[in-house]
């Protein structure tokens, strides 16, 4: 039995190497890897050895050969195979290790040039791992270092791979290829030949990885998947741990990245409460108990089977607070020990732990999407994330009346909820905490008057609250609903051929009013 083995990261790759050879394999390599192997006191012939052809063109030619690829290709179970081996002299080549050039970290780097990214562009590799993965039948191909140990333990254990195990390494073989060579099209399709580089390329290839299979999708008679990028963002849900409770459902994933997505945007402890994509209670608080507590004033008839996600650690008395209700799902970076033991207590609520992402103590250092996708019959919308985050240098005041210092704070933290509140978009809020949401509706007025109405029947008071709209008041009439309930401060985008009149009439009703300049449509 031979291995070939060539390799760009060479992580593990000794001891994988060690454990071939105490198994009686011999060892084939290139360069590096050779070297390697050699410096580790093991036996290893040299691919040019094999082919009896030099490595050549700084490396861009050694593996593609006949004696390489005979040995890859040929069925063992076929004469006619078997007997053009032993003409020509060539070796069966039963495993192959190999990983490709490091292409998707070469093209990450800033400043990274085209002559970079061609360069890091791999052909030997990706034509074995095909050529290996073809003939699966009788070759095993590894590309990935957490498939080492596994394999070596199955030879280890009956002197040779199953049939499902071949099968499943030439699968996860052909995937890796496959996303190569999608990350090689996508940068080369946003690249000039000057360097300079395209917001979107002119072919997108996704490349996501399933990690399970749904029950049902948004409705039962659906099917549904969960799949994550290749490459996951830090602090995506995708790289959260469910700790406890049932399968999560699509629809629980779903309101999951909503409250999750929200709830990371503050830097204060924070809670979020979600129901149906929407965000029915958010605040600040002091901790998470404080955070809780305010959120789920804002509409506890909706929090009723919600998702609660926090931005901070869940200790006892949170859980315990948690406890109190129906939940589908609870988010937090971490969950104390005496927390865990009393929300085991209710199994069924699915938990799950995701980190926050790198970044330090700055909302827009927390890492976002950069891309969003919306799909359609037959394609697909892609645009630019709204990860736009709003400075108190950006508000532009327009009326007489100037909005105060703790104004300005719930203006700006109204403005960031209403940013994940699906159009038209209302939100009342006081004090870091909301007060009433209106979300989803065909017009602004009625967004207005179900915020008021929510928060009337949460026996919450507008009085000198503050209020975010998405997008520009058209007329006048959305003011009027929010002020007459209590608002005393606005905050809104601006850009209406009607602001000029809904500036007047705030200064009519004596209220402060600042523009962004930014709209947070979310449909």
């Amino acid at each position: 039995m031979n291995a070939l083995i060539s390799v760009s990261d060479k992580s593990g790759i000794a001891e994988l190497a060690h454990a071939l050879h105490d198994l009686g394999v011999g060892l084939i390599s290139t360069g590096g890897t050779a070297q390697l192997l050699r410096d580790q006191g093991l036996p290893v012939r040299e691919v040019a050895d094999v082919t009896g052809f030099p490595e050549m063109l700084d490396g861009r030619v050694k593996t593609l050969h006949p004696k390489i690829h005979g040995g890859l290709l040929a069925r063992r179970d076929l004469s006619a195979h078997r007997q053009a081996l032993q003409i020509h002299g060539i070796d069966t080549i039963d495993l192959l290790v190999v990983n490709l050039y490091p292409f998707e970290a070469t093209v990450a780097k800033p400043g990274c040039t085209l002559e970079d990214a061609i360069e890091n562009i791999d052909i030997g590799g990706p034509a074995m791992v095909r050529s290996a993965a073809k003939n699966w039948k009788h070759v095993a191909v590894l590309t990935d270092a957490s498939q080492y140990g596994p394999v070596v333990d199955e030879l280890r254990q009956h002197g040779a791979w199953s049939d499902t195990t071949r099968f499943a390494l030439a699968v996860a073989a052909f995937n890796r290829i496959s996303q190569y060579d999608g990350a090689i099209s996508d940068h080369l399709s946003r690249i000039q030949v000057d360097g300079t580089l395209t917001v979107f390329p002119w072919q997108a290839n996704g490349r996501f990885v399933k990690l399970q299979d749904l029950r049902y999708g948004e409705n039962p008679h659906q099917l549904a998947a969960f799949y994550r990028d290749v490459n996951p963002a830090p602090g995506s849900l995708v790289m959260g741990v469910q700790l406890q409770g049932k399968e999560l459902s699509y629809n629980n994933i779903a309101d999951a990245d909503a409250a999750w997505e929200c709830v990371k945007s503050f830097v204060m402890p924070a809670c979020v409460i979600v129901k149906h994509a929407n965000p029915c209670g958010v605040a600040l608080g002091a901790d998470a108990l404080q955070a809780y507590r305010k959120a789920f004033q804002t509409d506890p008839t909706s929090a009723f089977g919600g998702i609660i996600a926090f931005n901070c650690a869940v200790d006892l008395a949170t859980a315990e607070a948690v406890h109190q209700q129906f939940v589908e799902v609870l988010i937090a970076p971490a969950f104390s020990a005496d927390a865990m033991a009393l929300l085991r207590s209710k199994a069924n609520v699915r938990v799950m732990q995701i980190d926050l992402p790198p970044g330090g103590d700055t909302d827009w250092a927390r890492g976002q999407n950069t891309v969003d996708i919306k799909r359609i019959g037959s394609g697909v919308l892609m645009q630019t994330a709204d990860n736009h985050v709003l400075q108190v240098s950006d508000l532009s005041v327009v009326t007489t009346k100037q909005p105060s210092a703790q104004q300005i704070e719930d203006l700006l933290f109204a403005w960031k909820v209403a940013k994940f509140v699906k159009s038209n978009a209302i939100v009342f809020c006081r004090d870091g905490m909301t007060l009433g949401v209106g979300a989803g509706q065909m017009s602004r007025l009625d967004s207005a008057r179900i915020a008021s109405i929510k928060a009337g029947h949460a026996h919450l008071s507008l009085q000198d609250s503050v209020v975010a709209s998405d997008a520009f008041f058209p007329f006048r009439d959305g003011l009027d609903v929010v002020v007459d309930q209590g608002a005393t401060c606005v905050i809104q985008p601006g850009g209406s051929m009607r602001d000029p009149e809904v500036i007047d009439a705030a200064n009519e009703r004596g209220v402060a009013m600042v523009f962004t300049g930014v709209r947070h449509f979310r449909h």
